[in-house]
């Protein structure tokens, strides 16, 4: 079985544009970038290192036209096209990571600033002498 073209690696047609190939290629390499996937280390690292050399080859307009007419003379005329969608394979598939240490960060000063807020307005009103509690006006005519 012969290697898969670069259209098939990013999963993209032969006649994509270039923000197309762009798009592929982002997100294909949040998946297989070797920091933020579930696949083995060097699989990822083979994997995305195959993205890279595609991508590099279809996003230059000069080397894309030398690499096209070189797949046509080895592509046979009845060969079929490249595929529309990517197939994930199942560890990729359905999976949720953990967070990263700079998403806990940015979770951890939402909520100090928030309860910072908080606080703070609490603490304004007590000092002024501000009820916290402010009962409408037909509440206390009802009673």
């Amino acid at each position: 079985m012969s290697a898969p073209s670069h259209y098939q690696r990013l999963g993209v047609r032969p006649d994509a544009s270039a923000e197309r190939l762009r798009q592929a290629f982002r997100l294909l390499s949040k998946r297989y970038h070797p920091d933020t996937t579930a696949l083995p280390q060097p699989e990822a690292e083979a994997a995305f290192r195959e993205l890279q050399g595609a991508y590099s080859v279809l996003s230059d307009p000069d080397q894309r036209r030398r690499y096209d007419a070189e797949l046509a003379l080895l592509t046979p005329a009845s060969a079929p096209a490249a595929p529309r969608s990517v197939v994930l394979p199942p560890q990729l598939q359905q999976q949720r990571r953990p967070l990263s240490g700079g998403e806990w960060l940015a979770l951890l000063l939402l909520v100090s600033a928030v309860l910072f807020s908080l606080l703070l307005g609490v603490g304004l009103a007590w000092m002024r002498g501000v009820d916290l509690v402010q009962w409408p006006s037909w509440w206390l005519e009802a009673r």
